[in-house]
C-alpha cells in the first residue's frame, strides 16, 4: 500500500494533540502525587509551546503559500488549523479547570498557595517590595510606543504585560510594554518557603515605579509564540557552524503563532497587538489562569518528597555490580557476552557513564568514537572525551548541531571538545544525525578490540532518569566492523550503503523492516510487536495493514503519534494499539519478530517508523541474538502489554481510551521490582 486513504490514515497534528490529552489526563489521577500531577501541567505546557513552534508554524507557512494539497488523512492545511485550534482550545479549558479548580487548591491544602500580591499581609507584601527593588527592577526595562519609538519586538515564549498609561499635563494616553525578564523566576517565593506569586504581578504592583510622572490605567498579560522551525541551508562548502548560529538569529524573529491573553484583556489593546505583531483571530488563546505553566517546574524543585514519587536512582546492573572498595572492570564484563541495560532502572551513571570513562582512563585504549544529539551541560560524557583527548587518544565525537531547540548547547560543546582536542564533526550534508552510538577501540596483547554501546536515548544523564531506554553493550566483532564503517561514513567521503549486521537510515532500515514484516505476514502465524515513540510512515502503516490482513497478529505499543487506524474488519482487525503515559518517558523503539517459541528477531535503536528516521536522518538498529538479551526484551515487552493502570487503547475510529483495569498492573512499578529482583540475584 504505497498510498493510502483517509480512512486508513489519521491526520499526524491532531495524533499529537490526542497524546497531549492522555498527559494531561494525569493531572487528574489521584494516585499520582500532587507535585507529580503539577509538573504534567508544566510538561504539557512545554510540549504545547514546541508544537506550535514547529507543527502550527509549517502549517501557517503552507497556508501564507496558498498550498491547499492534501496529506494522506484528505485535510488541507487550512482545515488542520481549524481542527487544531478546536481541540487545542479544549485542552486549555481543561487545564484552567484543572489548575484552578483542582491542582491550586490541593496544593494550598499542602501549605503551597499560589497567592495574589493584592491578598497578602503586610509583612509579605514588604519582602517582595524589597524583591522587587533590588531584584528586577535593575533587569525590567519599560518601552514605549509612540513616533519616536515603533512597536518593540516581542521575542518568542515571551511574557509581557500591556501598559497604558496616561499623561497627567496632556491628557493622552500612550501604549507600553513590560517584558517580563526570563532570566527571573516565574514564581517568587516568600520566606515561609510555600507562598509563590507571579512575577507579572509583582512587576504590574509597581508599574508606577517604572513611569514616573505618569498614571498607569492598565495593564494585562501577553504572551507570544513565534515560528522556530527554520531549514538549514547545507552544500559542501558550507560552514554548518555559521549556518546554525545564523538560524538561531533568525528564529528570534519569526512570524507570530500564537498570542496568548487572559480573559481581561480589552478588545482595543488586543486589537493593537494582533495589528503591529501581524496576528489574526485565529492565533489569539483566551487563557484562564496564569500564562506559561511550564514554570511550574520550579515548583517542582521545592523540598516536598512526600508530594512527590518516591525516589528511583536506578539500580547497578548485577554483572557490573562490585565492592565498594573496588572499581568494576567494563570491558572485561561486555567480553564475557552482551549486556543489555534498560533506564532508568538500571543505573545510567553505572553503566555508559562507567564505560566511557573507563575508555577515557585505560591506557590500552586506542580511540573513542561518539555520536552526541543531546546532553546537558555539565556533562560527564563530555568530560569524559575531553580527558580521553588530553591523554592522547584518538578522539571522534559527531556533534548533532541541528537538534531542534539544543543547537546553542550543542555548539557550545563542539567548541569546547575541539578545543581539547577532540576531532568534533557535524554528520553527513543534508541529514540529521540521531543514532546513539559509542565505539572504543581497545588493544589486548596483539590485536585490537572493538566494544560499542549503542541504544534508544540521548548520552544525558538527567533525562536517563526520567526517559524509559534500553542499550546494548557488545563486543561482537561484526557489529565492531560495522560501527567502524558507519563513523566513516559520517566523517569522511564513504558511500556505505551495506552492512554485515546493523540495519542503518537512510534506506537501510525501511528494507530491513519490510523485510521482517513480509516473512511474518507469510507465517501461518506471524506475529510482530513493536514499541516506539511514533508511527508515521505510510509505506510502513501499509506494510502492517497487509500483514494483519494475511492473518499476522500486530501489536503496537506507540507512546505519541499514531496515523494507524487498528481493528478495521478486513484492514487491521489482527492489530492492537496501546499508549503508556506514567512516571516515566516511554522513549525505547524495539521491533521483534515471530511468535513465541519461534527463532524470534529482535531488533532495537534510535529510529521511529516516520519518514524523517527512515529517509532523512542517520539511524541504526542492532539486532539483538543473546538468548539471555532476548529474555530481558520480553519481559519488557510482556509488562507492558499487561499493563492496565497506565495504558491506553486506540479505538478503530481512532480515539483512545484507558485499558479497563483488572489487576491494576502498573508497568513502572514492576519494572522496578524486576531491576532490584535482579540487583539482588
Amino acid at each position: 500500500m504505497d498510498t493510502l486513504t483517509p480512512e486508513q490514515y489519521l491526520n499526524r497534528e491532531l495524533s499529537w494533540l490526542d497524546f497531549s490529552r492522555r498527559v494531561l489526563a494525569m493531572t487528574g489521577r489521584h494516585d499520582v502525587p500532587l507535585l507529580e500531577r503539577a509538573k504534567f501541567l508544566a510538561i504539557w505546557a512545554g510540549s504545547l509551546d514546541e508544537f506550535f513552534q514547529v507543527r502550527v508554524a509549517g502549517l501557517k507557512e503552507q497556508e501564507a503559500h496558498g498550498l491547499r494539497s492534501h496529506t494522506a488523512d484528505g485535510l488541507t492545511p487550512s482545515q488542520q488549523l481549524a481542527a487544531i485550534r478546536a481541540e487545542v482550545i479544549g485542552q486549555y479549558e481543561t487545564v484552567s479547570k484543572k489548575f484552578l479548580s483542582e491542582i491550586a487548591p490541593a496544593l494550598a491544602a499542602e501549605g503551597i498557595v499560589f497567592s495574589d500580591y493584592p491578598t497578602l499581609d503586610a509583612e509579605d507584601r514588604d519582602y517582595l517590595d524589597s524583591q522587587f527593588h533590588e531584584l528586577v527592577f535593575p533587569v525590567v526595562t519599560p518601552l514605549a510606543v509612540d513616533p519616536a519609538h515603533p512597536f518593540p519586538y516581542i521575542s518568542n515564549l515571551s511574557l509581557n504585560l500591556a501598559i497604558v498609561v496616561r499623561n497627567p499635563e496632556t491628557g493622552l494616553s500612550k501604549f507600553a510594554r513590560v517584558k517580563i525578564p526570563p532570566v527571573l523566576p516565574r514564581f517568587l517565593v516568600l520566606p515561609d518557603g510555600e507562598q509563590f506569586v507571579p512575577l507579572e504581578q509583582l512587576i504590574a504592583a509597581h508599574i508606577d515605579t517604572l513611569f514616573p510622572g505618569m498614571e498607569v490605567e492598565r495593564h494585562h498579560a501577553f504572551r507570544v509564540t513565534r515560528n522556530a522551525d527554520f531549514e538549514i541551508e547545507e552544500d559542501e562548502g558550507g560552514d554548518l557552524l555559521m549556518a546554525i548560529e545564523s538560524e538561531l538569529t533568525q528564529r528570534r524573529f519569526g512570524r507570530m503563532v500564537r498570542l496568548e491573553v487572559q480573559p481581561d484583556m480589552p478588545a482595543d489593546i488586543l486589537d493593537l497587538l494582533k495589528r503591529e505583531m501581524g496576528a489574526v483571530d485565529e492565533d489569539v488563546y483566551v487563557v484562564e489562569g496564569p500564562l506559561d505553566l511550564a514554570g511550574l517546574w520550579g515548583l517542582y524543585d521545592l523540598e516536598r518528597p512526600e508530594l512527590k514519587f518516591e525516589p528511583w536512582a536506578g539500580v547497578v546492573p548485577s554483572r557490573l555490580s562490585v565492592p565498594l572498595s573496588e572499581t568494576v572492570d567494563v570491558f572485561g564484563v561486555i567480553r564475557q557476552g552482551d549486556l543489555l541495560v534498560h533506564h532508568p532502572y538500571d543505573s545510567f551513571v553505572s553503566s555508559v557513564e562507567a564505560f566511557v570513562a573507563q575508555a577515557a582512563r585505560d591506557p590500552d585504549v586506542l580511540a573513542i568514537k561518539s555520536t552526541l544529539y543531546r546532553t546537558t551541560s555539565d556533562s560527564p560524557i563530555m568530560r569524559a572525551l575531553i580527558e580521553a583527548a588530553q591523554r592522547g587518544k584518538q578522539v571522534v565525537a559527531l556533534v548533532e548541531l541541528k537538534a531542534r531547540f539544543d543547537e546553542e548547547r550543542n555548539i557550545e560543546w563542539a567548541q569546547r571538545l575541539e578545543e581539547a582536542g577532540v576531532h568534533v564533526m557535524y554528520g553527513v550534508v543534508g541529514l540529521k544525525t540521531h543514532t546513539k552510538l559509542t565505539l572504543v577501540v581497545r588493544r589486548e596483547g596483539d590485536r585490537v578490540v572493538r566494544y560499542a554501546h549503542i541504544g534508544t536515548g540521548n548520552y544525558n544523564e538527567r533525562t536517563a532518569r526520567t526517559y524509559e531506554d534500553v542499550g546494548v553493550f557488545t563486543a561482537d566483532s561484526d557489529i565492531g566492523a560495522d560501527l567502524t564503517d558507519l563513523f566513516n561514513y559520517l566523517t569522511g567521503y564513504s558511500r556505505q550503503r551495506s552492512y554485515r549486521k546493523l540495519a542503518v537510515s537512510p534506506d537501510g532500515i525501511r528494507q530491513r523492516m519490510t523485510e521482517l514484516i513480509r516473512a511474518e505476514a507469510e507465517r501461518p502465524n506471524g506475529h510482530i510487536t513493536m514499541k516506539m515513540n511514533a508511527l508515521v510512515d505510510e509505506g510502513m502503516i501499509g506494510e502492517l495493514y497487509e500483514a494483519s490482513a494475511r492473518g499476522a497478529r500486530v501489536e503496537l505499543v506507540v507512546r505519541g503519534i499514531c496515523c494507524l487506524r487498528p481493528g478495521i474488519p478486513g484492514m487491521s482487525d489482527n492489530i492492537t494499539v496501546r499508549s503508556l503515559v506514567g512516571r516515566y518517558l516511554e522513549h525505547s523503539r524495539i521491533y521483534r519478530f515471530g511468535p513465541r517459541g519461534s527463532d524470534r528477531v529482535y531488533y532495537l535503536g534510535s529510529a521511529d517508523l516516520m519518514p524523517r528516521n527512515l529517509d532523512r536522518r542517520v539511524e541504526a538498529l542492532v539486532p539483538v541474538t543473546d538468548p539471555t538479551l532476548q529474555f530481558r526484551i520480553d519481559e519488557v515487552l510482556d509488562v507492558v502489554l499487561a499493563d492496565d493502570n497506565l495504558s491506553w487503547e486506540m479505538l478503530p475510529d481512532g480515539t483512545w481510551r484507558r485499558v479497563p483495569q483488572r489487576v491494576g498492573l502498573d508497568a513502572h512499578v514492576a519494572l522496578q521490582e524486576l531491576a532490584l529482583a535482579r540487583s539482588q540475584a
